[in-house]
């Protein structure tokens, strides 16, 4: 699967694009952005892009009107399509956000429920219309909006026309913009029939096509199980990232790790491969979070080194600050051009060494050395050996573990490594040790 050797960038198109907030119905070609950034995302080393919604919706993008259509303020499919194409021509896959639990109450049969009531014959699309009841809209009928939210009507998606709308629209945006993929928001809300279903047609229609939900906590490797998609998003990892860096202890994170990751027969997602992220759309940004600045670089080494398939939010790879307090548009901006500094390179070697690797793509994990500020743990695949080294301390340590062998490559830098008389592990440093 290509999306096990990749590195993401996640776009909050909307935003990206300074599209407003509300859908004005003002055709604007604000998507082709997009193309400028290529270069930038190329360089970062993302080779695909997830682009949060970009359907036809009533505001933020996941209150859907039009399963078909690109969004008017981002421009026309016709626009997006050359999107798809120049991503593609350099090399990109296009991951797009399918918000299917839900739709916004813009969307078109719920129009017509709304319009005709009883008479409509989509009065069946949607969980639970009770036309009795009322809504917060004083719509003079009820329906079940998403977790209590009343601007996302939830869907039916066990009426087979609903399944069938959406596997259309589906098999639209495969065949007419080759997406690679799709990141299925809240896919632990999502019935797991529909699901498995929707992994069978997306087979069907392109090899190697790409399901990734959205899951906040659970056992991750159950889920995997039951819904039958690739990947999940790994939000327990996400947060050990930051609260380990903050508060100096390492146990936190790679305990998580082994927990899901490690040797141990009670693993719940080894051999899974999870969306790792240090921030995205719906948190603080990385930069806002963290208490030290100088540990930016040491979090996104942990993120690609990690198992899981890294991805970098944009603008966080310069270190974008953006606090969820303040609201979601802080966390979703629109920046004129990409920035580039130390972190951005940083990140840059660390895809490289990630997309050039069996063991970072698809080994397990094992801890070798571990203390409040440092740890070193293996990742090993076919005859590869990788081992993740970190110091999150201001002042250097020298660590003693049994490497197994006497010298390895450092990929971040290029340089050789010698085990002989311990490891020096500068303060504020990561290294990824490829044995020889």
């Amino acid at each position: 699967m290509w999306a096990y050797e990749s590195v993401f960038y996640q776009i909050y198109t909307l935003g990206f694009c300074g599209a407003p907030f509300e859908n004005d119905g003002k055709p604007e070609k604000r998507i082709l952005k997009v193309i400028d950034w290529i270069p930038h995302i190329k360089r970062l080393g993302a080779n695909a892009v997830y682009f949060c919604p970009v359907f036809e919706s009533d505001t933020h993008g996941y209150n859907t009107r039009d399963f078909f259509k690109i969004d008017t303020r981002l421009g026309t499919n016709e626009d997006f399509k050359r999107v798809c194409d120049a991503l593609h021509e350099n090399g990109i896959k296009v991951v797009l956000d399918g918000v299917f639990n839900h739709v916004g109450r813009g969307f078109w049969a719920f129009r017509d429920v709304l319009e005709k009531r009883e008479g409509s014959q989509y009065k069946d699309w949607f969980a639970r219309i009770d036309f009795n009841g009322n809504s917060p809209y004083n719509d003079g009928l009820w329906y079940e909006g998403w977790e209590g939210n009343y601007d996302l009507v939830k869907l039916n998606l066990w009426n087979p026309a609903v399944k069938q709308h959406i596997f259309d629209a589906v098999d639209m945006w495969i065949r007419e913009f080759g997406i690679d993929g799709l990141r299925l928001d809240v896919a632990y809300s999502i019935d797991r029939g529909f699901l498995r279903e929707l992994r069978g047609f997306c087979d069907s229609k392109k090899e190697d096509f790409f399901l990734v939900g959205e899951a906040l906590h659970g056992e991750y490797g159950r889920m995997l199980s039951e819904m039958g998609i690739h990947s999940l998003t790994d939000y327990q990892c996400y947060k050990g990232i930051y609260s380990a860096l903050n508060s100096s202890n390492m146990f936190e994170i790679i305990h998580s790790l082994l927990r899901l990751f490690g040797p141990e027969d009670w693993t719940v997602a080894r051999g899974s491969h999870l969306l790792s992220f240090a921030d995205n759309h719906d948190v603080t940004r990385l930069a806002s979070v963290l208490n030290n600045e100088r540990l930016l670089p040491m979090a996104y080494a942990l993120v690609f080194g990690m198992p899981g398939i890294p991805c970098v939010y944009y603008g966080s790879e310069w270190g974008a600050k953006g606090d969820k307090s303040q609201g979601d548009p802080a966390l979703r901006p629109c920046f004129e051009r990409p920035e580039w500094n130390e972190l951005s390179e940083y990140i840059s070697r660390l895809s490289e060494a990630k997309k050039n690797s069996n063991a970072l793509n698809y080994g397990g994990m094992r801890s070798l050395l571990l203390t409040n500020k440092q740890c070193v743990f293996e990742r090993a695949c076919d005859g590869e050996r990788v081992l993740v080294a970190i110091n999150i301390d201001s002042e250097p340590y020298m660590a003693y573990f049994d490497a197994g062998r006497q010298f390895a490559d450092e990929l971040i830098t290029g340089t050789e490594h010698d085990f002989t008389g311990g490891s020096l592990l500068q303060g504020y440093t990561a290294y990824y040790w490829r044995m020889k």
